[in-house]
């Protein structure tokens, strides 16, 4: 064999050209590759490319759920304003959270309790500073708005008469 012969077997690429084409051929493969791998990390095992609307929703979901009040009480009667108290207002008023007053304050009662139960009734009602209206608790009735706040004015100083339920009311019970 000839010198010639084997310099022509040894070398794979020859030209300029046969080197751009390799190098770009490389490079193609390369990123194809990286491509993949990444779409196999991106989709998990399973090969589906999107999560199914079930999976979307539970990965988005808050982390927490904070009901302020429960709905009124079952069998259609009418709770007593301690219960209402329980369930809708101990959150804010056993604690004095947001500027309520706590149950049991009688001086940071006191000036609620001159305006009345009217006035305070029209407060629940509307809403007032970080208290939203109704307590929070759309489904009480006026009757148990009032006995709730009978409830926390009485136990806070006052001496305010229960409402009374009006004639023929099923929620009327105690």
């Amino acid at each position: 064999m000839s010198s010639d012969t084997h310099e022509e077997h040894s070398q794979f690429i020859k030209t300029p050209g046969q080197l751009i084409w390799v190098v770009t051929l490389a490079f193609v493969v390369f990123i194809g590759l990286a491509v993949l791998v990444s779409q196999l990390v991106t989709t998990g095992h399973t090969g589906s490319q999107s999560l199914s609307e079930e999976k979307t929703a539970q990965a988005i979901q808050p982390v927490a759920k904070l009901e302020i009040a429960a709905a009124g009480a079952a069998g259609g009667v009418a709770q007593t304003g301690e219960q209402v108290y329980q369930a809708a207002c101990a959150a804010c008023h056993g604690t004095g959270v947001a500027g309520a007053p706590k149950l049991g304050d009688s001086a940071a009662w006191a000036p609620r309790i001159k305006a009345g139960y009217q006035g305070l009734l029209d407060s629940a009602l509307k809403g007032k500073g970080g208290m939203p209206a109704r307590g929070g608790n759309p489904a009480l009735s006026d009757l148990e708005l009032g006995r709730a706040i009978v409830y926390m004015a009485n136990k806070s100083g006052g001496s305010l008469k229960e409402p009374a339920a009006p004639a023929g009311d099923k929620k009327a019970g105690k």
